[in-house]
């Protein structure tokens, strides 16, 4: 279980508050070494790449990649000990739970600097990553300091989902996804952290299995400290290679959501509710259709109710806007998917949030981390 912040006093004057009630996180001696940390689960196409640009960062100090593999069926764990045979500095311990948090934990625990920096299987971090992040964090003292999430595709549905992603319509337009100034942010994506504020916080959520990140970001702010967004650092993400694996990935994220709405309340940010308000009002527009066209509204009654149909056409032109706008993509094919994408994530979203919020989100995993093998890049 995590322990509460609140119940231990800082434990040494650089680390009491401040005079605006923020702490700063201690700082480290120069050259004390990083600490990358990454679960992996079935990404045999992305795994080798994605090390290589961790072990490429120009770092003062030593440096080790500790990967907590999940139980994969697609040769990503034997890839896994062959980079760990080419090179010293990777480590592996086994995450046979596959959940996310865990494996994050696992990797932690298992990890000897006090500098530690979360990557991901399905991303790239840019040249000079690491050490702009150290600096960052140094200058700043925040607790957790992350970048911009880039993502990028090969194929015309990868491409249209990631030109969804990197817009404010697609995900909500969270700093990460496209903020380009510094400051303080509500969460951070992968995110470069102090082990002792990690420690001090708890480490990861292991009853979260999506949205783990934000409820740590929520905890290091909860203990006075800040999360510091900077666009200088980017990560080159891969999002899913196909509709039914997005859709999944989608219904997971959202029912998750939900869950955390169950937990934290308001703490949520408002533009968490805008898809589950999108399928509400979808629905409302259905039955109020059926009624209509069955007779039982008629007449003013039903000139009235035919405003639910307003924010579903709003919402059907936004999307037909992106598509065949700039952001749409150049071919006909990218712009057709982002037709397809952008109402795939935001209504699988909105789904798994009301269910979530309803049920729980109880034992509920990302499927599409677990189906098939993932496309081959070239």
């Amino acid at each position: 279980m995590r322990n509460d912040p609140a119940e231990r006093p800082p434990s040494s004057p650089r680390d009491r508050p401040r005079h605006d009630g923020r702490r700063d996180a201690p700082p480290v001696p120069d050259g004390s070494g990083v600490s990358f940390v990454m679960p992996v689960l079935n990404e045999r196409a992305y795994l080798r790449r994605a090390v290589e640009t961790v072990l490429d960062q120009d770092v003062d100090g030593p440096v080790e990649v500790v990967l907590a593999l999940g139980p994969s069926s697609d040769g990503t764990t034997e890839l896994a000990r062959t980079l760990a045979a080419e090179d010293p500095r990777i480590v592996l311990v086994d995450n046979p739970a596959a959940d996310i948090p865990v494996g994050l934990n696992a990797a932690i625990r298992a990890s000897s600097h006090p500098t530690v920096v979360r990557v991901d299987a399905h991303s790239e971090i840019a040249p000079g990553y690491a050490s702009r992040a150290l600096e960052i964090l140094a200058r700043t003292r925040a607790g957790n300091v992350g970048g911009v999430m880039r993502a990028d595709g090969r194929s015309p549905f990868q491409r249209a989902v990631a030109r969804a992603y990197n817009s404010r319509i697609g995900l909500g337009g969270g700093a990460y996804h496209g903020g380009d100034r510094p400051g303080e942010a509500e969460s951070a994506y992968l995110g470069v952290m102090r082990r002792a504020v990690l420690d001090e916080v708890g480490l990861f959520d292991e009853s979260i299995r999506r949205g783990e990140d934000w409820e740590l970001n929520l905890r290091i702010r909860s203990a006075g400290y800040r999360v510091w967004f900077d666009p200088s650092l980017s990560v080159t993400y891969w999002p899913r290679e196909s509709w039914h694996r997005l859709a999944r990935q989608f219904v997971a994220t959202g029912t998750w959501r939900g869950e955390l709405v169950r937990r934290y309340g308001m703490r949520n940010s408002a533009r968490f509710f805008a898809p589950p308000a999108l399928v509400v009002a979808l629905v409302l527009s259905l039955l109020v259709g059926l009624l209509q066209v069955t007779g039982v509204i008629a007449g003013a009654l039903s000139v009235l109710a035919s405003a639910v149909y307003v924010p579903v056409l709003a919402y059907v032109l936004l999307v037909a806007a992106v598509a065949v706008g700039p952001g749409g993509g150049t071919g006909v094919r990218d712009k057709l998917w982002t037709l397809a994408v952008l109402p795939t994530m935001h209504l699988a979203w909105g789904a798994g949030f009301i269910a979530g919020l309803l049920r729980g989100a109880h034992d509920t995993v990302d499927t599409s981390r677990l189906a098939g093998r993932n496309t081959p890049l070239p």
